[in-house]
C-alpha cells in the first residue's frame, strides 16, 4: 500500500482539485464551441488548451521559468496586443471609411457603451480600474480589452479576454434582436448610396495623419494605434508587398496562438472561481449590448438628421468585432429588402469602431488613475 502511495504521490492526481476539474471542463468547453461550432476558432481553441494546460496540477507550467509563464510576459509587457494590432491593421481596408467620413462618428458612438458600463460596474462594487477594465468589453475588441485589463487590472485579464473573445464570436445572435427592437422596418429598409472613390494619396496618408493626431491627442493609446496604423500603411504604400503578407498572415498566426495560450494561462482555477468572474461575465454581455444601442440611437439621430438618407442599423457595426458586425447590419437590411446593400457603408462603421475602441482605452488608462 505503501509502495502504491508514492507511485501516486508521483503522479498529478493526489493534487487535483474540485476547482481544476472544473476548469478543464471550461477549457474543453471553449475548445468544442471553436471546432464544433466554428466561435472564432483562432482564438478560442489556444485559450482553451491554455486553460487546460493551466490548472494540471504538479506540472510547474506556471511556475517563474515555467513555459505557460513565458507566454504570459507576452500581455504583461504588452507585446501580444499591439503585434495584433498590426496585424489587423494589414488586414483592414479603410476604404469605406475614408469615402463615408461621417461613419466614424458612428464608431465612436458606440463607445459611449464602454462608459455606462464602467458606471454600472462601479455601482456594483468594483473598483474604478476594474470597472474600467470591464467596460472595454463593449469596444467588441479582443486584444484592446486585454491591453486595457493587463494597465488597470492585471488579475482581470483571464476573464476579461474569454468575456470579449466569447461575446465577439457571439455577434451574429446578439445583435440582431437588438437592431430590431430599436429600428423599424421602414428605418432597416432604407437604401444608401455608393461609395465615393478614394484617391491613393488619401488612404496613404491617412494612417500617417491619423497615427501622429490621435497619440497626441491620447498618448497612452499609442501601442494599439501606432501598430494599427503601421499595418495599414505597410499595406498601401505598395512597396513592402513581403511585409504585408507577413504581417497579414505568419506573424498574425503566430501571435494569435501566443494570445490564446497566454491568455489561457491567465485564468487558474484559484482566480477564476469568485463571484467577480461572474459578474465581468454578466457585464461583458451588457457592455456589448449597451455599445450596440449607443451606435445605433445615433444612427437614428443621423437618419433624422439627414431627412432619411442614413439607415440606422449601420450604428450597430459600430463596435469593433470586424468584419462580423458590418455583416449583421448588412444581413439586416437585406431581411427587410433583398436589393439592400449596406456591406460597404456598414464596414465603414466597423473599422471606425476600431480605431475608437483603442481610444477609449486610451482615454480610460490616462483618466482612470488621476480621477480616483
Amino acid at each position: 500500500m505503501e509502495a502504491i502511495q508514492q507511485i501516486i504521490g508521483l503522479t498529478g492526481i493526489e493534487y487535483f482539485s474540485l476547482g481544476q476539474a472544473g476548469m478543464i471542463i471550461v477549457g474543453l468547453i471553449l475548445v468544442y464551441l471553436g471546432v464544433k461550432k466554428q466561435f472564432e476558432p483562432l482564438l478560442l481553441v489556444p485559450i482553451g488548451f491554455g486553460i487546460v494546460l493551466a490548472n494540471m496540477p504538479a506540472t510547474d507550467l506556471l511556475a517563474e521559468d515555467g513555459l505557460l509563464s513565458f507566454f504570459k510576459l507576452g500581455i504583461s509587457y504588452e507585446i501580444l496586443p499591439p503585434l495584433i494590432f498590426l496585424g489587423v491593421g494589414a488586414l483592414t481596408d479603410f476604404t469605406p471609411l475614408l469615402s463615408a467620413p461621417y461613419t466614424m462618428l458612428l464608431g465612436m458612438a458606440a463607445q459611449a457603451g464602454i462608459f455606462l458600463t464602467l458606471l454600472g460596474a462601479i455601482l456594483l462594487g468594483f473598483t474604478p480600474a476594474q470597472a474600467a477594465a470591464i467596460g472595454i468589453i463593449g469596444g467588441a475588441d479582443g486584444p484592446t480589452a486585454i491591453f486595457a485589463a493587463n494597465r488597470l487590472a492585471g488579475d482581470l485579464v483571464g476573464p476579461i479576454a474569454v468575456a470579449a473573445y466569447s461575446y465577439m464570436a457571439l455577434v451574429p445572435l446578439i445583435q440582431p434582436p437588438v437592431i430590431k427592437a430599436l429600428t423599424t422596418k421602414k428605418e432597416r429598409a432604407i437604401k444608401m448610396g455608393t461609395s465615393v472613390k478614394v484617391n491613393n494619396t488619401v488612404k496613404i496618408i491617412f494612417p500617417a495623419v491619423c497615427m501622429v493626431i490621435t497619440i497626441l491627442l491620447i498618448p497612452t493609446a499609442a501601442p494599439l494605434v501606432g501598430m494599427l496604423m503601421l499595418g495599414n500603411f505597410i499595406r498601401v504604400c505598395g512597396v513592402v508587398e513581403r511585409l504585408n503578407r507577413a504581417a497579414q498572415d505568419y506573424l498574425m498566426d503566430i501571435v494569435t496562438l501566443l494570445l490564446g495560450l497566454a491568455v489561457g494561462a491567465s485564468m487558474p482555477a484559484e482566480r477564476f472561481w469568485r463571484w467577480e468572474t461572474l459578474g465581468i461575465l454578466l457585464l461583458g454581455v451588457c457592455a456589448f449590448i449597451f455599445a450596440t444601442i449607443c451606435g445605433l440611437v445615433f444612427g437614428k439621430i443621423m437618419c433624422w438628421v439627414t431627412g432619411g438618407k442614413v439607415n440606422p442599423i449601420i450604428g450597430a457595426a459600430g463596435v469593433s468585432a470586424v468584419p462580423m458586425a458590418a455583416r449583421v447590419a448588412h444581413k439586416v437590411g437585406q431581411e427587410e429588402d433583398p436589393s439592400n446593400q449596406l456591406i460597404m457603408v456598414a464596414m465603414g462603421a466597423n473599422v471606425a469602431g476600431v480605431i475608437g475602441s483603442a481610444l477609449a482605452a486610451g482615454v480610460l488608462i490616462q483618466l482612470v488613475p488621476l480621477w480616483f
